[in-house]
This record gives C-alpha cells, structure tokens and sequence, in this order.
C-alpha cells in the first residue's frame, strides 16, 4: 500500500513539474542592471529561437535564490510591451530553483524567433558598505549578482549594463570582456554561455539616494453614497542606509547645506481632484508641507520635523478626500463598483514592507465580492459604527508585503446596495430631533413643583 501512495506521489510530481525544452536557445539577451536608486531594477531583452522540430508556446524563466527574498515583482512583456502572462512553475530536478512559466501569445514555430522582455525588482539588495558613516561623509553601497542571465536554457550571445547614481566608483569585479563609461559598467559581450551559468559581480559605488523605507503603512479608505471619500493614511519610515556614526550637529548641517545621505523632504502624489489635505504627526500638525496643483495630479512635499540620518525613523498622518463619482459607478446589473488604488505613490522608488489597507463601506451593504490586482491575503472583516450609524458598517482589510512603485494598481470591490439606506442617517437625526422637541414641549408645559405659587392659592 505505502508502495502505491510512493508511486502515485511520484507521478504526481513528475506530472507537476515542467521539463526544460533543449531546444529553445536565447538568440541574444540585452541585459540592464539599474543601480541608480535603493531599489535594483534589472531588465532583461531575450530574443528566443526555436531550434526544434516542433513548435512551442511555454518558456521558463528562473530568479536566482541569493536574491530571491527580495524580489519585489516580475513582469513580462512581448516586443509590442503588452503584458505576457505567466505563472509559477518548478522545473524537474530542480526543486531549489523559483521559476516562471511563461505563455507566448502565438507557439513559435521551428526556425522561429521572438522578443519577450522581462523585468524584475529587487528590494534590499544594496548593501551600505561601510555601515556606518559620519554626518558629512559620502554613502557607498556595494551590489552583489551575476554578470549572466541566470537561464535554463543555452545563450549565444550576451551584455550586461550597470547604470549607477555615480561615477564615483570604489572598485568592481573586472571581467573580461568589460569596459567603465562615466557611470556605466559594460560586461561583454560574451558568447556561447551554458544553461545556469553564474558569473559573480560585486560593484562598490557610492550611492546618495534616499534610502527611505516604509515598515508599515495603514490606508483607510471609507465611501459614502452622499458624493465623497474619505482616504488617509498611517505611516511609520525610516532610513535603512548607512547610520550616523558619532553625535548630529545642526550647526554643521545648515552651515554644509545638509548632508547627501540624509532626507529632508520627499514629494507625494495624490489625485488631481484631491481636496481637504491634512499632514500630522503626534505632535499635531505640520505646516512644513507645499501642494502644488498639476493638471493630472497634486504633487504634495513634505518635509519631516527633522532631518532623517540613517538608522533614525519617523511616523506621520496623511488624509485627504477625493469626489465619489470618479472612482464608485453603477453596472448594468445594478450593482455598484468601486475602483481604487490599493496602494498610492508615497515617494519615488518607494519601498513599503508592509501594507494594510482597510476599505469602510457604507451602511448596508450585500453580496461583496473583492477582486485585487495581484495575489493579497484578506484578513477578516471587520465591523464599524459612524455617527447615528444603528447598522454597523463593513471593513475590508487586505495586506500585502514587499511592495514598489509597480504595485501600484487598482483593485475592484462589488456589492449590492439599497438607495433608501441613504436616507437611513437623516431620518434617525429627523426622529432623534423630534423626540427632544417632544420632552422640551412637555418639560415647558407641565409643572413638576411639589409647592403651589401664590396664583394657583388664589383660585
């Protein structure tokens, strides 16, 4: 018996796993490694040749474990940058290796070629080296990854570009063939690289982009069917470059105009039709903030009560309101939609490691269905009471780790919903008014006095 289950088990996962197919050959891979911000950025052009007999339609991708805890998000693109779709995948004999599995719109014939590009975002994989420096010294970083396109598959051809913030360049691994042009490092091209080839490069540079982390975001985003949201948002930063080594002086930082490490402001972008906007923290509100109105959006800066070193953090408030009617329609079904980000812009190259949002909706709702942009774990629903709110209002809460720029999509949420509901609130106000003016008549009208006054002693 235990021999049936083995086997089953075996097939199983023979069946489960994809097969490498040998003959499917990347023509030519143009590589970009983007080192210009804290988050590392590489894109990777392959052309694919079909080398077979036969046509093919499936072609696997591979992150490299070093990195893989990072990786933020993956994207796939054909030549006209239309999204190519893809899903997880395990290669046979190789359980160790994060795979892809990608589906070509149209099978590529034999003798056929095709572009696909791919570009993948890695969070913390910059490393301050050293880790600790003084107020008015420079930032360096040091990156670590492979000159090759980590690939189950034969590469005829191959360059990898490394753009960096700086040229400005402590040392890097120097292969051959490669070449340094202002802040550009060129490896290759190199020939004929075998299926799982890894090339170790380390590039020690210095690096004075904000390392500005968010470690936990919380949205609250709550509709109201009378023409408005209400959005606003908790969060906590801080710097995860190098740390300040030995005391800050604010003297020597005004008088230097600052330090390169260090963050004195960043710009947030909120909606064009954003209005109501208040920035807070603990200690009430900060009036060090500009808004400047775009014709796409409203472009906030924000400036902290203090300046952030590394290793030092922060935490404030932002809200606003935005008009209902861009965002919440009505179907044909009857049903209403809501569309709204899941996450909005904090600041460019922005990485949060943990997202919460919490969508309130109104009173009475039914039949909910939530669809997000990408894969969310959705905690339990929760429950809130509003002013004169008899029926508790519905939460959705949804959080999401690890995320970027990238993930910044919109969500969909459906749900059933009476229009007499909108009158629910005004007419318990009504009723609630009505029964004070009641008791106030009565209190006017009638005597509660136990001794009767001269006029009442008279009749």
């Amino acid at each position: 018996m235990w021999k049936s289950i083995l086997l089953l088990l075996c097939i199983t996962y023979v069946h489960g796993a994809e097969k490498v197919n040998k003959q499917i050959i990347n023509k030519n891979v143009e590589r970009s490694i983007d080192l210009t911000s804290q988050l590392v950025k590489i894109s990777s052009v392959i052309t694919i040749e079909n080398a077979g007999k036969e046509s093919v339609q499936n072609y696997l991708i591979v992150v490299e474990s070093p990195v893989n805890g990072n990786l933020s998000i993956i994207t796939v693109k054909d030549a006209l940058k239309e999204d190519v779709k893809f899903k997880p995948a395990e290669i046979e004999g190789r359980k160790d290796l994060t795979a892809y599995n990608v589906i070509l719109k149209q099978p590529l014939d034999s003798g056929r070629a095709t572009v696909i590009t791919v570009e993948t975002i890695f969070t913390k994989s910059l490393v301050p080296h050293p880790t600790s420096i003084l107020q008015k010294e420079k930032q360096l970083v040091r990156y670590f990854g492979n000159a090759y396109l980590y690939s189950p598959y034969n590469t005829k051809k191959q360059t990898t570009n490394v753009a960096l913030s700086s040229r400005s360049i402590e040392n890097y691994t120097k292969l051959k063939p490669s070449s340094q042009s202002d802040s550009t490092i060129t490896y290759g091209p190199f020939q004929d690289i075998q299926s799982y080839s890894n090339e170790e490069i380390v590039v020690h540079y210095e690096n004075n982009a904000p390392f500005l982390t968010v470690s936990r975001l919380e949205r609250n985003i709550e509709i109201s069917h009378w023409g408005n949201i209400a959005i606003e948002e908790n969060i906590e930063i801080h710097h995860t470059g190098a740390k300040l080594k030995g005391p800050f002086s604010r003297y020597d930082y005004q008088r230097d105009s600052g330090s390169a490490h260090s963050i004195k402001s960043y710009r947030t972008i909120l909606p064009a039709a954003a209005h109501s906007i208040y920035y807070r923290d603990s200690n009430g509100n900060i009036s060090t903030s500009n808004v400047k109105t775009r014709n796409e959006w409203t472009e906030l800066e924000l400036k902290p009560r203090f300046p952030l070193f590394g290793g030092w953090q922060s935490s404030y408030t932002l809200g606003y309101s935005v008009p209902s009617y861009q965002y919440l329609y009505k179907n044909k079904l009857g049903e209403y939609v809501l569309n709204m980000r899941l996450i909005d812009h904090v600041f460019d190259d922005m990485h949060v490691e943990e997202l919460e949002t919490s969508i309130v909706l109104p009173v009475g709702v039914s039949n909910i269905r939530v669809k997000t942009p990408y894969e969310t774990k959705r905690l339990d629903d929760g429950v809130t009471y509003k002013y004169l709110d008899s029926i508790g209002r519905t939460i959705i809460k949804l959080r999401k780790n690890n995320l970027v720029e990238q993930h910044i999509q919109d969500f969909e949420i459906k749900y059933e919903w009476k229009f007499t509901l909108l009158f629910h609130e005004p007419l318990l106000l009504t009723l609630a008014m009505f029964v004070l003016f009641v008791f106030a008549i009565i209190y006017v009208r009638l005597d509660f006095s136990l001794k009767k006054t001269e006029h009442q002693k008279k009749e």
